[in-house]
């Protein structure tokens, strides 16, 4: 397997050429994964070079540090990623839709986007992730366990990183930033969800609606096909997708994990509590480019809009009348088909409009519009 070159020794199945015996030994376990040398601590088994990265995490050493901040990393090649955060490097590009990563793991999981790979599932709910992190996450719903917990409010939370995006909810903090636009984040999945925006390879060949992930297209393209192939088992109604069908089940659960931590007032999405903390900060991020009136919420801002346009895209099919939105023509619909879904908890009192059913309710609490 080796011969001896100019008192050198060479690998006879790389070419590798090195000074000692011993060290072409090491060296030829690279080719068979043969991992020798056990950790005293945790008994694991490497390689002697993997050996002595792995040991610093016992001992928390971080020889190799950033001259320009000077944070410190346990391995050289952990410095060297690190450095692009400085630099703005980017070697890694994908191929689908052009974005380009500072490590080529970033670009790996990021492809898993377009692809819709989700190889790692867990084993107790059969819950589908496309990160090994993010079912880490996941894993800890089932055990329930909370290590880390806010000093200023108390909250406690199953994971650190968890923590640390809550505490930005009492700081202000929002350090991550949309490159194309600017726009400023708490957290780094909210920022890069935004990123897609900028970003949609994705066309529908119906009504050229376009979209940043290859899933979501799918999931449109049943608003024209009419497929709803996700079923509730309690109430049978069918959804276009797995996301939705979970939260619709929620309205039969009654489960409302999203609590405010400035009311108390819990919710059962985040996004509805993203929208209800907008009612405390007074934050309205949407404005209507001719008027400039501002809306706390997108679908504010689009129902606005048709003020402007007059446009009413929405037609009842018995009757012709035009509509602005499609829950104006599916509300409008109950007078055709007499189907009355708003109900009086106190009378039983039916009605086919929620604004209907409000003012009845204040005939029996007596309260004054």
């Amino acid at each position: 397997m080796f011969q001896k070159v100019s008192k050198r020794y060479k690998c006879g199945i790389c070419g590798k050429l090195l000074t000692t015996m011993s060290n072409l030994v090491i060296h030829r376990r690279t080719h068979t994964g043969e991992k020798s040398y056990n950790c005293e601590v945790c008994k694991k088994a490497f390689s002697v070079k993997s050996l002595v990265i792995h040991k610093r995490t016992h001992t928390g050493e971080k020889p190799f540090h950033c001259e320009i901040c000077g944070k410190s990393f346990s391995h050289k090649g952990y410095l060297k990623i690190h450095k692009r955060v400085h630099t703005g490097e980017k070697p890694f590009q994908c191929e689908i839709c052009g974005k380009s990563f500072s490590y080529k793991g970033y670009l790996k999981i990021h492809k898993r986007v377009h692809t819709g790979e989700k190889p790692y599932n867990c084993e107790i709910c059969g819950t589908a992730f496309s990160i090994f992190k993010s079912l880490q996450y996941h894993q800890l719903i089932h055990t329930g366990e909370k290590r880390f917990n806010c000093e200023i409010c108390g909250k406690p939370f199953s994971h650190l990183g968890n923590l640390k995006r809550h505490k930005r909810t009492h700081t202000g903090e929002k350090p991550y930033r949309c490159d194309d636009c600017g726009k400023a984040f708490s957290n780094l999945s909210e920022c890069e969800r935004h990123r897609g925006v900028h970003s949609k390879p994705y066309h529908c060949e119906i009504c050229d609606k376009a979209f940043s992930v290859k899933e979501s297209l799918t999931v449109h393209k049943r608003v024209h096909t009419g497929e709803k192939p996700y079923h509730c088992e309690v109430c049978g109604k069918g959804f276009t997708s797995s996301g939705t069908l979970r939260r619709h089940k929620r309205t039969h659960t009654g489960e409302k994990r999203h609590r405010c931590e400035i009311c108390g007032k819990s919710f059962p999405e985040k996004y509805i509590l993203t929208l209800h903390k907008r009612i405390h900060t007074g934050e309205k991020p949407y404005h209507c480019e001719v008027c400039g009136k501002d809306f706390s919420d997108r679908c504010s801002l689009k129902k606005h809009n048709h003020v402007h346009t007059g446009e009413k895209p929405h037609q009842c099919e018995i009757c012709g009348k035009a509509f602005p939105l499609t829950a104006n023509l599916k509300r409008h619909n109950f007078i055709h088909t007499g189907e009355k879904p708003y109900r009086c908890l106190i009378c039983g009192k039916k009605y086919s409009l929620k604004s209907s059913l409000t003012t009845h309710t204040r005939l029996h609490t007596g309260e004054k519009p």
